[in-house]
């Protein structure tokens, strides 16, 4: 996945994770509220909004990648 030099807030992270949950790992949805409740840094905001995009397209071995970085973020 390639750097954006967006900065994305909240609710553009909510939007999107809402956008593709169906296609989400029942223990990642079940962790995102408290992510997004808690102080975050820009950073992470963007990096959790591009692990969500297309999501929906991404090959298996992508999704579990993408799985990978998502639970460190929500677990952090």
């Amino acid at each position: 996945m390639g750097k954006c030099n967006i900065d994305h807030s909240k609710e553009d992270v909510r939007k999107k994770f809402e956008s593709q949950m169906e296609w989400l790992p029942e223990d990642v949805c079940a962790l995102f509220d408290d992510f997004l409740n808690r102080e975050r840094t820009q950073e992470d905001l963007n990096e959790m909004f591009h692990l969500l995009k297309k999501y929906d397209l991404a090959e298996e071995e992508e999704r579990e990648e993408r799985n990978k970085k998502m639970r460190f973020l929500l677990l952090d």
